[in-house]
């Protein structure tokens, strides 16, 4: 009885406080109160039915690791910032920091909240440099204080919303700030004030093309990709744009170039042609989106560019063959654009299957040179980069039925779905522990293809799946949690042998940033906005709470005047998953004690 009168009592404040207008003046102030008060009431709701974070944590008796872990190297005067969407630009997503430690973890606490006061796909992947806490939501960029909370400034755009309104990050590099749009663009900001600098164009949102990756910069270069891939006619690029001035040094096709294809910038030597697809009439060459960051390797001056799936997405009858370069890392000069070599790991896809974030390009404690990539196939992939060969391909999350064809009269059911496995955050590589980490999503599709007739009806610059759900929160599929699929994997798989020392498994999915430091520590959240901090050695769980919305972004951590922090994107919100809708916030955390606490 209690809990229906609080559960009554939230419906009556809401629609007093919010529904009504709650006190909103101007015209926009009152649209974006409304919809973030009538969001947060079912926020409210599903948090009065959630269950609370729970994790289970399991060894392998399988395991033949080493016997003790590497003794940590002293924080460097560089691991005060985290000034990269995944800290280097290499991808380890280690920090050497160790103030917060196994021994003192269980005294953290959340210091204090930025709101942005937005209801979105929060996905940002937080930067902290130059005494800054970089982030962006889909229309704004802004700059808060990394101990404080409190904004420096905050620039907002002004354009149509995508179909997923979603932004991943920005890059930062000599005084200047970039970030992706949804309708196309690349622009520059002045780091100190916000004030934008240039915008260049560098996809047609007339065929459902957009920017939401984070760049990534380096000597004078902003690398960033297009989205789009699971729209008719949509194809990926990746570019390599002048840091100062915006202009496209260099230019790539991901899938092949056809004839009325849009050239923006001189092309990268390319060996890539059409015959790797055999498509049918009406089915037009598409997909290959690069919608999530890029790794660097600066020795080398080599870019691993993740390549998203073909489309249709479910329908590989239609563009028979091996559909290069999707399900790929493409390996490019850096400077030039000019391919050196691919890696297909999902060849002929039909389950929408992207290599969907940024490999890790590490040294083992082995000696090997490895490159470390989680795609939304549910495997770990360990790429030896001194021969290219594959080293092992370890499952990281559920596989099931994915054998299968699909089918015009049946529904089939596969695991891990088009919204499983590794989304957009990459694996970490622990250096003391030799762990590689990867954080998954357990959760299964249902597909039932459309008729030929069907797809080659659908117009150019729709999505594009082959699927025949109609309804338009299923259009990558059924998602459901009826089947009991509904969780998350954090994996601890030894960077040698691609062989799991201990493995954890989340009521909740896994879908932010896993973040390893010096301080024997793995930070993660999960989608039931619980964060915890874990034992990198051993798994077990040291300290856990829930911090606010579903956390599907960043979580970094630096120092401020000598002094670790921990922050935490909080309010993932997307038609397909069922979490809770919630206020897109930042959580900064610290330690008991820390002279920044309130």
């Amino acid at each position: 009885m209690n809990r229906r009168l609080e559960l009554f009592s939230i419906v009556l404040f809401a629609l007093n406080a919010g529904v009504v207008g709650g006190g909103v003046t101007s015209s926009l102030a009152d649209e974006a109160g409304v919809e973030a008060r009538v969001g947060e009431l079912r926020g409210a709701i599903l948090s009065l039915l959630a269950p609370a974070g729970a994790v289970a944590t399991e060894t392998n008796p399988n395991y033949k690791g080493a016997a003790a872990p590497t003794p940590a190297a002293p924080a460097s005067p560089a691991a005060a910032d985290w000034p990269s969407y995944n800290k280097t630009l290499t991808s380890e997503r280690f920090s050497d920091l160790s103030q917060i430690n196994t021994k003192n973890v269980a005294k953290l606490k959340v210091l204090c909240t930025y709101d942005t006061w937005r209801i979105t796909s929060f996905e940002t992947g937080l930067i902290m440099v130059e005494g800054a806490l970089i982030g962006t939501t889909e229309f704004d960029i802004f700059s808060i204080d990394p101990a404080t909370c409190t904004e420096n400034w905050r620039t907002h755009e002004e354009y149509p919303a995508y179909i997923i309104p979603t932004n991943r990050g920005a890059a930062y590099l000599d005084g200047m700030l970039f970030r992706g749009t949804d309708d196309g663009r690349v622009l520059a900001y002045d780091f100190k004030t916000g004030k934008r600098l240039w915008e260049t164009t560098i996809a047609d949102v007339k065929k459902g093309e957009d920017v939401p990756a984070a760049p990534i910069a380096w000597q004078g270069l902003v690398f960033v990709g297009n989205a789009g891939g699971d729209f008719k006619d949509a194809k990926g690029h990746m570019y390599a744009l002048d840091a100062k001035t915006g202009k496209i040094v260099w230019q790539f096709f991901l899938v092949p170039k056809t004839e009325g294809d849009t050239v923006r910038g001189p092309e990268g030597t390319s060996p890539l042609d059409t015959s790797t697809w055999k498509n049918v009439p009406g089915a037009p060459i598409s997909g290959g989106g690069a919608w999530t960051s890029t790794t660097l390797d600066p020795a080398s001056g080599l870019l691993y560019v993740p390549v998203g799936n073909p489309a249709p997405d479910y329908d590989n009858s239609v563009r028979q063959g091996d559909n290069l370069f999707t399900g790929s890392v493409v390996v490019l000069d850096a400077r030039t654009g000019a391919y050196k070599n691919h890696f297909q790991l999902v060849p002929r896809d039909w389950h929408d299957w992207d290599v969907s974030n940024p490999p890790a390009v590490i040294k083992t404690r082995g000696g090997k040179r490895l490159m470390a990539v989680a795609p939304k196939d549910g495997h770990l992939y360990g790429f030896d980069l001194a021969d290219n060969k594959l080293l092992y391909r370890t499952p990281v999350t559920r596989i099931e039925n994915v054998e299968e064809p699909f089918a015009v009269d049946k529904d089939v059911h596969f695991c891990p779905g088009a919204a499983g496995g590794g989304e957009w955050n990459s694996p970490a590589y622990d250096p003391v522990t030799n762990f590689i980490f990867t954080g998954e999503v357990d959760w299964c599709v249902t597909v039932k293809l459309q008729t030929r007739e069907e797809m080659a009806a659908v117009p150019l610059g729709q999505v594009w799946t082959g699927d025949k759900n109609l309804n338009p929160f299923n259009v990558f599929g059924k998602f459901s949690r009826a089947d009991g699929f509904w969780a998350g994997w954090l994996h601890a798989v030894d960077a040698d042998t691609g062989v799991w020392k201990w493995r954890l498994k989340s009521n909740y999915p896994i879908m932010g940033a896993v973040t390893p430091t010096a301080g024997g520590l793995v930070f993660f959240g999960d989608l039931g906005g619980n964060f915890y901090a874990i034992d990198a050695a051993t798994g077990q769980k040291l300290w856990g709470q829930k911090i606010g919305g579903a956390i599907g972004g960043g979580v970094i951590t630096y120092t401020v005047n000598g002094t670790q922090k921990v922050a935490v994107t909080t309010g993932y919100v997307a038609p397909a998953f069922p979490a809770e809708i919630r206020r897109a916030k930042i959580a900064i955390l610290g330690v008991e004690g820390d002279a920044n606490s309130k």
